[in-house]
């Protein structure tokens, strides 16, 4: 849709998606109605910030008469769409939407989108630090990122550049496909949310279904629910691995020899050793040749993307290191959502573990993660509300016997037990497999408050 005016839109959420759509919506003529489940007295500061444009509120829950005169439903990140305002939406045929799906529509400019289980966010950020050293200015990047990109579709042109991180609830809504799409990964994550990883995958591949014969697919080699969905690219299909390309295939890889390289038909173009890249980790590497192929085929030159990717240190929350105590070094790595993205991360590291599990579960299977700490981990210490959840799934490897578990109740509890046992010599690493939300708004706050908490330890 191109033209909101008159438009009656209602919009679920008042959060940072949520609020930003509701303003441009409003400055574009739609009748906007931004329904909370907050209190009034909660939603203080939201309001404020829409004080200068048309916008209604529906505060403390989410009634079935809004629909009424409901044209389009936006759903905020996050909104589930068990809500029974979204099912009896889906009902009544009222289209569903959200702000990456509104900013597709209208935006002028090339599109990149990226999405992925996990390194969604640090391929994202590095794709765009390479469109910033290339294009300055004219380079945007958001999406589930930053500052939603709505905020600024107004002011693009045909010749800028728009980098999205895309999620699997964006996705769902979305009929509109980025002019490039990567997918890096697909493992078992938000099964909560999606029901079966048939449904998440679906999800996920809607980056891919509205491409047209002149778009561009990156997916992964290395990941077998990323590469399953190679039958359903429509344009230019690219690739990326930590092993070297068959025959015919076209991307980035690690050579045997330690460098990242590029393939392109029969052009071969070497690019960076590995001990240049300053982030730890196989799965580090496979975003960083993620971003090589997403540059290449954007058509940056290879100085921009060097420059970019040696001065790259990573992103907060992501395998961040907070300080050394001890001679032990803590790692926040709050991001970890998912048993499978602590399982990559511990793959990272020669050294003893102090491994920190816990937050709350996403009915996710616990048993690959379990296994590998009895390989790998000396030390765990759960907590939050999946705490007790994690240390039976522990236990039901290898019995009482083995890794050391021990269990607190807040986060703030499982750093000072981590600190009792950490030696010199050892990684204590939070790196908690469930969601944030049973203690805090998200990974973000999580990661922040582990950090303070770690450097107030003496």
């Amino acid at each position: 849709m191109n033209n909101w005016t008159g438009k009656h839109v209602l919009i679920l959420g008042a959060a940072r998606q949520g609020l930003s759509l509701a303003r441009w919506l409003a400055r574009h003529g739609s009748h906007v109605t931004l329904s909370d489940s907050r209190r009034e007295e909660e939603l203080a500061s939201a309001k404020a910030s829409l004080a200068d444009v048309n916008v209604d509120w529906a505060v403390g829950g989410h009634p079935l008469e809004l629909l009424d005169k409901t044209e389009v439903l936006c759903l905020s990140g996050g909104v589930p769409l068990t809500l029974p305002i979204v099912e009896e939406a889906v009902k009544r045929d009222i289209p569903l939407s959200n702000d990456s799906q509104i900013f597709m529509e209208v935006v002028p400019c090339k599109t990149i989108g990226i999405t992925g289980s996990a390194g969604k966010t640090t391929t994202t950020t590095l794709v765009g630090n390479m469109a910033k050293i290339a294009r300055g200015e004219r380079a945007f990047v958001g999406g589930n990122i930053g500052d939603p990109l709505i905020n600024y579709v107004d002011n693009m042109t045909a010749e800028d550049i728009a980098i999205l991180e895309l999620s699997s609830f964006q996705l769902d809504q979305m009929t509109v496909s980025p002019n490039i799409a990567a997918i890096l990964n697909i493992t078992p994550n938000h099964l909560d949310r999606h029901g079966t990883m048939a449904a998440y995958t679906d999800a996920k591949a809607r980056i891919l279904d509205f491409q047209s014969a002149s778009d561009t697919a990156i997916l992964g080699r290395d990941d077998k629910g990323a590469w399953s969905l190679k039958n359903r690219v429509k344009g230019r299909l690219l690739t990326f691995s930590l092993q070297e390309l068959e025959e015919g295939l076209n991307g980035a890889y690690l050579h045997h020899d330690g460098l990242l390289s590029l393939r392109d038909g029969f052009a071969y173009v070497p690019l960076i050793l590995r001990e240049k890249v300053n982030l730890r980790g196989d799965y580090n590497i496979a975003n960083v040749l993620a971003a090589f192929a997403i540059g290449h085929v954007s058509g940056f030159k290879l100085d921009d993307m060097l420059e970019a990717v040696e001065e790259f240190r990573g992103v907060p929350h992501r395998l961040e290191f907070v300080r050394e105590l001890n001679g032990a070094r803590w790692y926040n790595n709050s991001i970890a959502s998912a048993p499978e993205r602590t399982i990559a991360v511990i793959h990272a590291f020669d050294e003893p573990i102090v491994l920190m599990l816990g937050g709350r579960d996403k009915n996710l299977p616990w048993g690959d993660l379990a296994k590998l700490i009895h390989e790998r981990v000396d030390h765990v210490v759960v907590f939050g509300e999946a705490g007790e959840m994690i240390q039976k799934a522990i236990k039901a490897v290898a019995g009482e016997s083995g890794v050391d578990v021990r269990r607190a109740q807040t986060l703030k509890e499982a750093v000072l037990l981590a600190a009792e046992v950490a030696s010199a010599g050892d990684v204590v690493l939070l790196s908690p497999g469930g969601t944030s939300f049973d203690e805090f708004k998200d990974f973000a706050e999580r990661g922040e408050a582990f950090r303070k908490w770690v450097l107030e330890l003496s």
